[in-house]
């Protein structure tokens, strides 16, 4: 508990320490600076008073998205690492180059702790720019900048696995002491109005794959979870201010489902991202960390809805998905009813969407033959061959729930 009432203390000083760190660079050297961790996620910037003295010819396009976006392009990431910085142990001259968007010059410090890279200052310097001596009195405040680092993220991997020992933990007490460490770790940012969104499937277990929570507006923590079988998803808790508005957690779930497009595409295994159907669903918001594997529960219900159900994607609220409430409440086995196990052979997928698209029409011929663009005809006959395979009958309401709630089921 002592540990991470310790890890509450450094989240709560970390950010106002990076500015002030930055700001004093930029006093130093005379140049606006920004710091951005090694995965060029913007951390603090700090425009320098003569800043404005250039004219709109001038101004920078890479730096000018990096501090609206909060993040860099892949492209701009490659380009400047081709100059060795992730290597350097000392300040990178890097000249301007405008057909990369790059036109004024930079000076980068490469921000380590005990030899690992965790980030960069970049100083926008024109020729002569900073003396050996004012770079070397700035090296040993990104020195500074680099303990801090390391210290929050060693913070950030105890409040990731108190999370992830939350989601993950037997009900009852096995999750309540869980919820009790991370209120622990948490201090005052676990307090307050919270909601949870889930993000799945996620491509990668690996921590270091996942944003960080830092670089993600009104972000608590995130972690990844076990996802099915073999896969993953992400999970992150979101501070709100008002329950009735979610914004900042759907902007947050459009930001991941991008991200994990991303490193979807890079995988061996293919992408696992947007064009395969990942999806985000987003729970209802809460007071504090009690209800939170609650919450955990309808955000992944959510994801699964929307991986089922196109129309409530990419990104669904816990209280927009309707039925599937219940039905992904429902253990797996129970979509398997012997009843219609024949009909949703692969052999028969036709006549499986046509009597969901028919129970879903409330059982109105002419909107489902409308809706699957087939004669009426052809409609009562598909309808027929549905009763022969499971042995139901379409006019008793009993025997239409049940196989409305098997098909639904089926794509959970």
């Amino acid at each position: 508990m002592r540990e991470n009432a310790r890890v509450a203390d450094v989240f709560k000083a970390g950010r106002g320490d990076y500015q002030e760190l930055v700001d004093e660079i930029s006093a130093l050297l005379g140049a606006p600076a920004t710091l951005e961790n090694r995965d060029f996620e913007l951390i603090a910037f700090a425009a320098y008073d003569s800043e404005g003295d250039f004219d709109e010819a001038s101004l920078d396009p890479v730096r000018t998205r990096s501090i609206l976006t909060r993040r860099s392009t892949a492209a701009v990431r490659k380009w400047f690492e081709g100059f060795g910085i992730a290597r350097a142990t000392g300040p990178v001259r890097i000249p301007p180059t405008p057909e990369a968007g790059v036109y004024r010059g930079r000076i980068c410090l490469p921000v380590r702790h005990r030899g690992v890279v965790l980030g960069y200052v970049w100083l926008l310097a024109d020729e002569p720019g900073p003396s050996e001596a004012q770079l070397s009195a700035a090296m040993e405040i990104a020195a500074r900048i680099g303990d801090l680092l390391a210290e929050e993220a060693q913070a950030g991997a105890e409040v990731t696995r108190e999370l992830r020992a939350v989601l993950t933990a037997e009900r009852g007490w096995p999750q309540d002491m869980a919820v009790a460490e991370l209120r622990t770790a948490l201090g005052a940012r676990g307090e307050g109005l919270h909601t949870v969104v889930c993000v799945a499937p996620w491509p990668s277990a690996d921590p270091d794959d996942a944003p960080s929570a830092r670089t993600i507006p009104a972000a608590t923590a995130l972690c990844t979870v076990p996802w099915g079988a073999t896969g993953q998803s992400l999970a992150l808790l979101v501070r709100l201010r008002s329950a009735d508005v979610l914004t900042p957690a759907l902007t947050a779930a459009t930001r991941l489902l991008r991200e994990a497009g991303h490193q979807g595409a890079g995988s061996a295994a293919g992408a696992t991202g947007p064009d395969r159907g990942s999806a985000a669903g987003v729970a209802g918001a809460r007071h504090g960390l009690a209800e939170l594997g609650a919450a955990w529960q309808e955000a992944s219900s959510a994801a699964r809805a929307a991986l089922a159900e196109p129309r409530f994607g990419p990104v669904a609220q816990w209280s927009a998905i309707g039925p599937y409430r219940l039905l992904t409440s429902l253990p797996p086995q129970a979509a398997h009813d012997p009843a219609v196990s024949a009909l949703l052979a692969p052999a028969h997928r036709e006549l499986a969407r046509t009597a969901e698209v028919f129970l879903d029409c409330a059982g109105q011929a002419g909107r489902t033959a409308a809706e699957l663009g087939v004669h009426r005809q052809t409609l009562y006959y598909r309808l027929s061959r549905v009763e022969q395979l499971t042995g139901l009958d379409l006019d008793d309401g009993e025997d239409r729930l049940l196989l409305h709630m098997a098909l639904k089921g089926a794509r959970l």
